[in-house]
């Protein structure tokens, strides 16, 4: 029983040895995983933040070539309207000396008016061609001011939907590059379940077996045990039944002498109460019938009797077949 209880031990270490090992084992497969997952975030992070730097300096780049082209087309825009403001002065100054050649002509042809009053005649139309050609340069600075604010904003609008284009053409990569991120995220993480699993099964199905393995062996080590213990009652009873065939005669004699002992002792029980009967009833009976019940008492007296000295024959018989 010892040896059973120690094997017993042993097997519970062992079953304790595997699940330690098993527990070690699937704690280095998820720290294994929980690596290769933080590894992908760190990855992805790397990813999204290169692709905002790329898409920044993407920006910036097209910023400054925007505010190149702005300055640009703004410079060739005063460039021309400087040019036509200076065209349009010197054709003011041609305008304005003909104009003045053409008064003089005709206040000199004037013979009948006074001197002092061509002047002042040729003054205020000075004046009133000076006026006219300031108000035709303002209206000219007005329209080219116009011109250049509308084509200004209208190639700003045009930079800033370019801008906006660009913008959301990273936001579109951006967000195609989470979604790649997250399916192979996503893949990985059934693939890592499906490991688990894998691995979940294998170690549920080597504890079992060694389960089954040690079972086996206590069950046939109990078997063992159990015919060995078998074979030693056997022995220990035909050893036994030699001892008590050899000891029969006395035994058989020894119970037969008990059942006699007992055989004597209830015919003297039957005698004695036998005589108190009689005496009763000779008491409580007349004379005349004391014959008549003196021979009914002892044929009752010889049937008991018989009776008991049959069961004892049939005792003594039984006692004899048992023994055979």
């Amino acid at each position: 029983m010892s040896g059973y209880k120690r094997m017993r031990r042993q097997h519970q270490k062992q079953l304790i040895a595997l699940e330690n090992k098993l527990k070690a084992e699937m704690d280095e497969h998820r720290l294994k995983l929980q690596k290769e997952v933080e590894t992908h975030a760190n990855n992805s992070s790397i990813e999204l933040e290169k692709l905002a730097k790329k898409q920044v300096a993407i920006i910036e780049k097209e910023a400054k070539v925007a505010a190149a082209d702005e300055k640009k087309f703004q410079q060739q825009i005063l460039a021309q309207q400087k040019k036509d403001l200076t065209t349009f002065l010197e054709s003011q100054k041609k305008q304005y000396k003909i104009c003045k050649e053409k008064i003089k002509e005709e206040m000199n042809e004037d013979h009948s008016t006074p001197k002092k009053e061509k002047q002042e005649r040729i003054s205020k139309h000075k004046e009133n061609l000076q006026h006219t050609q300031a108000e035709e340069e303002a209206h000219l600075l007005t329209q080219q001011r116009l011109y250049y604010e509308k084509n200004c904003r209208f190639f700003k609008r045009k930079i800033m939907i370019k801008r906006h284009e660009v913008e959301q053409q990273n936001i579109r990569e951006e967000l195609n590059k989470k979604r790649t991120q997250k399916e192979m995220e996503h893949a990985m993480l059934i693939r890592h379940d499906e490991s688990t699993r894998e691995l979940e099964y294998r170690q549920l199905h080597t504890l079992q077996k060694l389960r089954m393995d040690l079972i086996r062996l206590q069950h046939q080590t109990e078997l063992e045990n159990q015919l060995e213990y078998n074979k030693r009652r056997e022995r220990e009873l035909h050893r036994k039944h030699v001892m008590e065939l050899r000891q029969q005669p006395k035994n058989l004699k020894a119970m037969e002498m008990q059942i006699k002992k007992q055989f004597q002792d209830t015919c003297k029980v039957q005698t004695k109460q036998y005589k108190a009967l009689k005496n009763h009833q000779l008491e409580v009976t007349p004379k005349n019938e004391h014959k008549t019940i003196l021979k009914t008492l002892k044929d009752e007296q010889t049937r008991k009797l018989a009776i008991l000295a049959e069961q004892y024959e049939q005792s003594i018989n039984e006692m004899m077949a048992s023994q055979a």
